[in-house]
């Protein structure tokens, strides 16, 4: 209702101007004439204002208006009486430049708008350039951050072919730049060069310093770089070449040594943070959180020490907060949820379960956390609830065939899966999948062996079920299911036997966090590659712990908080004797 006189008076203003009546000026744009009322155009554009108040005579009607062309000025006018324009790829650029120049702001405002919901690999250096021309903080900052976060795919791209050598250095030198692979940094550089080999060859040493080499491998460098007749025949290239080398041999060599500050081995940010929180460490529950930076290869504690204690909970990460849920502080079986705000460092108190749950687990699936089983003090559960932020409430779901605490659970192809656990008598070998859609749980082949404290994930297109107790011994075996055959498959072994761990995917890799062994709790950590089908030890935490729970999160400002810092890692002194910087020299 509210609304309506404003519709009504733009309605009734571009009436009189299609039918020429009360108009007092006219806009001239190359052979085109528009009738309009000043007092309109005044009102979307200081640009007209001014036009009509001070630089024009109060009786002077027709205004020529230079660079632009009728159609886009016929936008404007449009835009101006009816509040409304139609932007399209085709004449977003030309009406942004032209409502910049006439200082439509709004229009500014939508146009960029629009630009920024079309950003992709292949367009979003053109738009960033552009803001130079017609300059938005916002879209600029919004183009420039798409470029570092999706420059694996950007580096492909021809609008990379169009940076200055200075621009390319810059998105290169990023600690922050989104690249899985250094390699992908190298082809981007050959790909700019190739474009003007005779203008650029000479300038290739520039942003080649920005390239992290040592974070490749020998064979890449003697193979791709060395070889190549670009970098050879430039003495700058060809140094920082031996130089990576050197350093991939020396820590090689120093099996302590995982991370090094030097520029061509300085580790770039990573684009997901593996948490660790809580759990039983020295008799005790613990409320300590350790973030581990798998780029550095190096833990950090992150503790927010106004957070009580809590162990055999359960965690998620959802739209920016880490959900802690349910749990055990040695006194209370909680019902309780904690939210972590990972941009502020706070906790705040979100809706309590319908139950009490210590052993309980939690998984994220379609925006909601779901939460399964545990125990109450009293009681093994078989019921179940799910949490939907948007009403901060939680409801019940059906309730699983069996009562499991201490099982574990994660999603797949829009399914819940939940293994293993103990039922108050035993611990299982089942396993149910729940499909929200029926809310029905449906029973599906057996693990190998039973598994309580077990680490069931979702990795590479299977359910995998890790570790855990089988009511006589920790286990370091490990299994995965195939839903498209209802089949379970060995896996290789962990290294080392635990339960009660915690579990999740990062950078492409499964990780073990911590855990009993059976005969300590442990600050062990390691992970299994498929593409290698190997487990390997990566840095341990700090704290040795057990019935932890782990969740990776991404995607807030401020991620560089929850990582190691790139200034503490260790510098190497590199001395050569020149005896190989001149062994391969005297190949070129």
């Amino acid at each position: 209702m509210s609304d309506q006189p404003s519709n009504k008076f733009i309605s009734v203003w571009n009436e009189l101007r299609l039918e020429g009546d009360f108009c007092d000026a006219v806009i001239r744009v190359e052979d085109a004439e528009f009738q309009v009322h000043k007092i309109i155009l005044c009102k979307c554009s200081s640009y007209f204002r001014a036009l009509f108040r001070c630089w024009s005579s109060p009786n002077k009607k027709i205004f020529e208006i230079p660079g632009l062309s009728p159609d886009i000025m016929q936008l404007i006018i449009d835009f101006a009486y009816n509040d409304y324009v139609s932007v399209t790829e085709d004449n977003v650029q030309e009406l942004l430049l032209a409502a910049d120049q006439l200082n439509v702001m709004d229009l500014v405002r939508i146009c960029c708008d629009f630009l920024g919901k079309q950003l992709c690999p292949q367009n979003c250096i053109g738009i960033w350039q552009f803001t130079s021309i017609c300059y938005s903080l916002e879209l600029q900052r919004k183009a420039y951050h798409y470029i570092i976060d999706h420059f694996e795919e950007v580096a492909s791209c021809e609008e990379v072919q169009q940076l200055t050598v200075d621009e390319l250095t810059d998105f290169l030198g990023r600690d922050d730049l989104n690249v899985k692979r250094e390699s992908t940094v190298y082809e981007a550089i050959i790909h700019w060069v190739c474009y003007r080999p005779n203008e650029r060859k000479d300038d290739i040493a520039i942003p080649f310093s920005k390239l992290r080499l040592a974070l490749t491998s020998e064979d890449f460098i003697n193979k791709k770089v060395i070889s190549n007749d670009l970098m050879n025949t430039n003495p700058g290239c060809l140094h920082m070449a031996v130089e990576a080398l050197d350093i991939i041999r020396r820590t090689r060599n120093n099996s302590t040594m995982s991370g090094v500050c030097n520029a061509a081995a300085r580790p770039r940010l990573p684009d997901a943070i593996l948490l660790a929180i809580g759990g039983w460490s020295g008799g005790d529950p613990t409320n300590v959180i350790e973030a581990y930076d798998y780029r550095a290869d190096r833990w950090i504690t992150v503790t927010n020490n106004l957070e009580s204690p809590r162990a055999y909970h359960g965690t998620a990460f959802l739209n920016g907060y880490v959900y802690c849920i349910g749990g055990f502080d040695r006194v209370e079986h909680f019902n309780c949820v904690r939210k972590f705000d990972l941009n502020t460092s706070t906790w705040h108190e979100a809706a309590p379960m319908y139950y009490r749950r210590c052993y309980v687990s939690v998984t994220v699936l379609n925006g909601s956390i779901y939460a399964m089983g545990g125990y109450d003090g009293h009681t093994r559960h078989s019921s179940a609830e799910c949490y939907r932020p948007e009403t901060n409430q939680w409801s019940h779901i059906a309730p699983m065939h069996e009562q499991r605490s201490d099982a574990s659970c994660t999603t797949l192809n829009n399914k819940i899966y939940i293994c293993g656990g103990f039922n108050g008598n035993e611990c299982l070998q089942t396993c149910e999948y729940y499909t929200p859609e029926n809310n029905q749980w449906t029973m599906i082949t057996p693990m190998s062996c039973r598994r309580s404290g077990i680490g069931i994930i979702a990795y590479a297109d299977h359910v995998y079920a890790v570790g855990g107790f089988d009511g006589n011994v920790r286990l370091r075996s490990v299994e995965a299911y195939d839903p498209r055959t209802s089949t379970w498959h060995a896996v290789p072994s962990m290294m080392t036997t635990r339960s009660n761990f915690g579990i999740e995917v990062i950078n492409d890799q499964l990780f073990v966090v911590g855990g009993f062994n059976g005969f300590s709790t442990s600050y062990n950590v390691e992970s299994y590659d498929i593409t290698t089908d190997t487990w390997s030890g990566v840095c341990d935490m700090a704290l040795f712990r057990s019935a932890l729970s782990c969740c990776v999160v991404s995607g807030f400002p401020n991620m560089a908080r929850y990582t190691f810092p790139r200034h503490a890692l260790p510098l190497l002194d590199l001395q050569h004797d020149g005896g190989l910087l001149e062994s391969v020299e005297s190949n070129f």
